[in-house]
């Protein structure tokens, strides 16, 4: 028969349980949140770039940089959305965790695959933000 009430130690448990899942999503966020701050600063810059007038011929050719920054965005996008995807399959694994121990289960399926697919969303995003980090500064970004 199923316990809808567990007692304290079954909580404490589920809780040690919850703790690595915890902590994979927190990095998840800290991660994102990087990342989100360099797309802030990328599409910034590209919003001076394109204010400057074709007419100011001291600082027009700038605007050629203008491709390479919406390259960066675009890995920046991308890599945040697979760790959008990493984080979601964190929680989502931190709940089949919760949900299995909380009412006696004993076994938590798909866990092990959510992990696997949390991981490697996680890593695509990695991969995303080193890509992104090479293209990174250049001489071009230390003028306004």
């Amino acid at each position: 028969m199923i316990e809808f009430v567990p007692d304290i130690q079954r909580l404490t448990m589920i809780f040690s349980q919850a703790t690595a899942p915890t902590f994979f999503l927190g990095a998840v966020a800290a991660f994102v949140s990087l990342m989100s701050g360099r797309l802030s600063t990328v599409v910034g810059r590209i919003r001076a770039l394109n204010g400057i007038s074709q007419d100011d011929p001291a600082r027009a050719h700038l605007k050629a940089d203008i491709d390479r920054l919406r390259r960066r965005a675009r890995l920046l996008s991308s890599g945040i959305f697979a760790s959008l995807i990493s984080g979601i399959c964190a929680t989502a694994l931190l709940a089949i965790v919760f949900a299995s121990e909380f009412f006696g289960l004993k076994y938590a399926y798909g866990a092990g695959m959510l992990f696997v697919f949390a991981t490697m969303s996680l890593g695509f995003g990695l991969v995303r933000f080193a890509q992104e980090a090479r293209v990174g500064l250049v001489e071009a970004d230390e003028y306004e």
